[in-house]
């Protein structure tokens, strides 16, 4: 795989904020977002950063949250990986099936329909669907079944060594979804808010996948059927390529922005203690619609935050 020269340095960007806000505004971004980021009954962490401007704003990015769906993500981008190196192809026949060995002892379960986003791929059970059907679902309808499938045909540390490559050393994918007994035992897959910036970054910036296989997991992400959080406030039309993820308490999403004219910009908002999913989707879309109102502005002001510490895969 080839890497991104100075890779993605989100980890050695200062905090920052954005210009100034008119009269009677909070003088930066980081100012309008502190009425989400001072709620004590919930925990927030953002990650932004503008590919055009060089604004950017990080926020409890290094926080880690229970994953949720957004472990799909690093899954997608592993296997196209293993495409680039000729392991694999996209229209490779993939089996489909309904039982999986849990982290914790190996023993058998299975996902219920009910519960999964994409009930109608358990009618294929039996059958072979080619390995980019598989993906796509995975990605546009949150598939459990298509992430259990690939994550045994995959491996987990395949997904991990994807990420450290690309400098993001503290997500975590360990095992597929609804392993009860993994998640009894605490053994679950985690995100950050930088990590999955890092992830988006390297697909935003173009230069580490071949371009065939870059521009395919664009497509797929804008594809995404779920669009209730960052994309929901911001003006109709506007191509966003994202992947949400939502589990009791946590609801996320994380984004990449194609404001019409401009290069994009990459937005991931983690929220853990939510117990309505509607009322943490709307703090996500809000947060999302301030971003885009001033996404134009560089960043020129220093925000009250901390400058990030350097990462290495030594700290993990």
């Amino acid at each position: 795989m080839r890497k991104i020269l100075g890779l993605i340095p989100l980890s050695l960007l200062l905090l920052g904020c954005l210009g100034c806000a008119s009269a009677g505004e909070p003088a930066n971004l980081g100012g309008q977002l502190e009425q989400f980021l001072h709620r004590q009954d919930v925990s927030i962490a953002i990650a932004y950063r503008n590919l055009g401007t060089g604004a950017f704003y990080f926020r409890n990015e290094d926080d880690a949250f229970h994953a949720a769906s957004t472990m799909k993500l690093p899954v997608m981008m592993a296997f196209f990986q293993t495409i680039d190196a000729g392991e694999r192809r996209l229209n490779d026949p993939i089996a489909v099936k309904n039982q999986f060995q849990s982290l914790v002892d190996a023993s058998p379960f299975t996902l219920d329909p009910k519960d999964d986003g994409d009930p109608d791929l358990y009618k294929s059970i039996g059958s072979t669907l080619p390995l980019d059907e598989l993906i796509r679902r995975m990605i546009v309808r949150s598939s459990n079944l298509a992430t259990n499938i690939l994550i045994e045909r995959l491996g987990a540390s395949r997904a991990t060594d994807m990420m450290r490559g690309l400098g993001a050393y503290r997500m975590k994918v360990l095992r597929g979804v609804e392993d009860e007994k993994s998640f009894k035992a605490g053994l679950n897959n985690t995100a950050t808010a930088k990590d999955l910036a890092i992830l988006l970054t390297a697909l935003a910036q173009g230069e580490t996948f071949s371009p065939a296989s870059n521009a395919k997991m664009i497509e797929i992400l804008k594809e995404q059927e779920f669009n209730e959080k960052i994309p929901a406030y911001l003006p109709k039309g506007i191509p966003i390529a994202h992947k949400t993820g939502d589990i009791t308490g946590f609801h996320h999403d994380a984004a990449i922005v194609f404001p019409p004219g401009e290069r994009p910009y990459v937005l991931v908002i983690l929220t853990g203690g939510f117990q309505d999913e509607k009322k943490a989707n709307q703090v996500i879309a809000e947060i999302s619609r301030m971003v885009w109102q001033r996404h134009g502005e560089r960043a020129n002001t220093v925000g009250e935050n901390h400058e990030p510490r350097r990462s290495s895969e030594a700290d993990h």
